[in-house]
C-alpha cells in the first residue's frame, strides 16, 4: 500500500519532487501481448495481500528500518515495534485467510531478511519463507510473491541503493535464488510493487534526491526486464508482473517511466486501486497530507482503471493486486460508509468490468490485517483490525467485512439485485480522456467471478 504518515511539508515535498519531473504529455503505447508460456491455474483468483516489512515485525536492517529509527520520537513516524508480528503468527493468520475461502495469498520475500550481508544467506529466514509457502499451499491457496515491496537491505543503501547500477545485479541475483527455490509451484510473481510510488518513497525518506529520479527509474526498468527473462528460464510456467498504483488522471504520465517500458515483459497487468477523483469529489488531495481516511471513496474508479489498461494493453489479463479502504484508527467513518459497503461496491464494479468484456482474472483485498502503513498505524486497511500501539497481545479483531468477503468469494460476486451503497461521482476523472464521455453503466447483468 502507498500510504505514509509524515509531516505535511515532507509529504508535499516528496510528491511535488516526483511530479515536477513528469513531462506535460502522456504516451499511449500499442497493446502488448501475453507470453505464450503463461499458464493460469484458476479461472479467477480471489486473494488477500500483505507485505513483509509492513506486517512481519522483527525488522532487519533496511532502508526503511533506518528511516524509522532515525525519526523515532520526533513525531514524524510511529514506532515500528514488531508491527503485527506476522513473522511469528503466520500459521494463525493463514488460517484466517483460508477461512475466508480465498484461493490466493500475496506476500513478499524480504531481501533484507534473507540476505543480511552481501554473499550471505540466512538459512533460518529462508526456512521461514519455505514454511510460509508450504502452509499457503496446504491451505489450497496460490502464492503470489513480491520480490520488492519498497524495502531493501541496509548494505544496498550503503552502496547507493537503486541509484547504483550494481543494485540491479544484486537484486537480480536475489530474485534468481528465490525463484529457483520456489519454481514449479504455480507462483504468481511480482517484481516491483508500485515502482513509481517506490521512487516517491525513496525521495520522502531521503534515500535519493530529485535529480536521481530518472536514474532510479532506469534501473528499475532494467531490473524488471532482466528478471522477466531470467525468471522464465528458471520457472518456465511462471506468470510475472509489476503492479502499478493507479494514480487518477496521471497514469499516462507515470506509466511513461515504467509500464510503457516493460509492456513486452508482462504476463498480466497488475494494478492497485484505492482513490478516485470526480467533478464533485477532490478529496484525494488528503493523500498529500497522509490523511487517507479523510478521502471520500470512489469505488467506481476501479472500473475505469480496469478499462484504462484493457484498452491500453488489450492482449494482457488484468489483476487487481490491491484494493481497500482506510479508516482512522479503526473508527467508523463519519459518513457511515463501512468496510463491507466499500468491498461490495468495489466487487460490483469489477463484475461490471468483466461483464463489459474486460479480461479480469483476479482481485486481492488489502489487507488481511492492519499493519505498518509506511510510518503510521493510524490508517487501517485490514479485514482484521489490530491495535498495535495499545494492545500488547496484538489481537486480530474481525471487521464487518470479514463475513461479507467470505460470502462474496463463495458466491462469485455480490448478491443478485445488489444496489450500490455509494452512487458514482459526477464525471469520474480516473481516466479523464474517456470516462466522462463514456460513463460506466450502473445497471444491467453482472459477470460472476469464478
Amino acid at each position: 500500500m502507498i500510504t505514509s504518515r509524515i509531516s505535511r511539508r515532507r509529504a508535499l515535498a516528496g510528491i511535488a519532487a516526483t511530479f515536477t519531473l513528469l513531462p506535460p504529455f502522456a504516451l499511449f503505447g500499442p497493446g502488448a501481448t501475453a507470453s505464450a508460456r503463461t499458464r493460469w491455474s484458476r479461472s479467477f483468483y480471489w486473494g488477500v495481500a500483505m507485505s513483509g516489512y509492513q506486517s512481519e515485525g522483527d525488522a532487519p536492517d533496511s532502508n526503511w528500518s533506518r528511516y524509522v529509527a532515525r525519526n523515532e520520537g520526533n513525531g514524524e513516524v510511529d514506532p515500528y515495534r514488531d508491527s503485527v508480528d506476522f513473522r511469528h503468527r503466520y500459521p494463525e493468520d493463514l488460517q484466517r485467510a483460508a477461512d475466508l475461502g480465498v484461493n490466493t495469498f500475496r506476500f513478499s520475500v524480504e531481501w533484507a531478511r534473507v540476505q543480511p550481508r552481501p554473499d550471505e544467506w540466512d538459512d533460518a529466514e529462508l526456512a521461514y519463507y519455505d514454511d510460509l509457502l508450504r502452509r499457503v499451499e496446504l491451505a489450497g491457496m496460490t502464492p503470489m510473491i513480491s520480490l520488492a515491496h519498497f524495502v531493501y537491505p541496509g548494505w544496498v543503501l550503503d552502496q547507493g541503493g537503486w541509484t547504483n547500477r550494481k543494485t540491479v545485479d544484486d537484486w537480480l541475483a536475489f530474485s534468481r535464488e528465490i525463484v529457483r527455490r520456489y519454481r514449479d509451484r504455480g507462483v504468481l510473481w511480482v517484481t516491483f510493487n508500485e515502482p513509481i510510488v517506490f521512487i516517491n518513497h525513496e525521495l520522502t525518506i531521503g534515500a535519493i534526491n530529485p535529480a536521481q529520479f530518472f536514474t532510479v527509474a532506469d534501473n528499475l526498468v532494467a531490473a524488471h526486464r532482466l528478471a522477466y527473462d531470467a525468471l522464465h528460464e528458471i520457472d518456465a510456467g511462471a506468470q510475472i508482473t509489476s503492479n502499478a498504483a493507479f494514480i487518477s488522471g496521471f497514469n499516462g504520465l507515470t506509466d511513461l517511466f515504467f509500464v510503457d517500458r516493460v509492456k513486452d515483459k508482462l504476463d498480466f497487468v497488475g494494478l492497485n486501486y484505492y482513490y478516485g477523483f470526480s467533478l464533485d469529489n477532490f478529496s484525494a488531495i488528503y493523500g498529500a497530507t497522509g490523511e487517507f481516511w479523510r478521502i471520500e471513496p470512489q469505488p467506481e474508479g476501479i472500473y475505469y482503471a480496469l478499462r484504462f489498461y484493457a484498452r491500453r494493453f488489450p492482449g494482457l489479463p488484468l489483476y487487481i493486486v490491491e484494493n481497500g479502504m482506510p479508516t482512522d484508527n479503526g473508527r467508523a467513518r463519519d459518513d457511515g460508509y463501512t468496510r463491507s459497503d466499500h468491498l461490495n461496491d468495489s466487487i460490483y464494479w469489477v463484475q461490471r468490468a468483466k461483464a463489459d468484456g474486460m479480461n479480469v482474472i483476479g482481485y486481492n483485498y488489502w489487507s488481511l490485517a492492519d499493519n505498518y502503513e509506511w510510518g503510521s498505524y493510524r490508517s487501517r486497511f485490514g479485514l482484521y483490525t489490530v491495535d498495535v500501539l495499545t494492545d500488547p497481545a496484538l489481537t486480530r479483531r474481525p471487521t464487518d467485512a470479514v463475513p461479507i468477503y467470505r460470502q462474496t468469494v463463495a458466491r462469485g460476486g455480490v448478491p443478485d439485485g445488489y444496489r450500490l451503497a455509494k452512487r458514482p461521482g459526477s464525471c469520474s476523472l480516473v481516466d479523464p480522456l474517456s470516462s466522462c464521455a463514456d460513463p460506466a453503466k450502473v445497471d444491467g447483468p453482472l459477470a460472476q467471478l469464478r
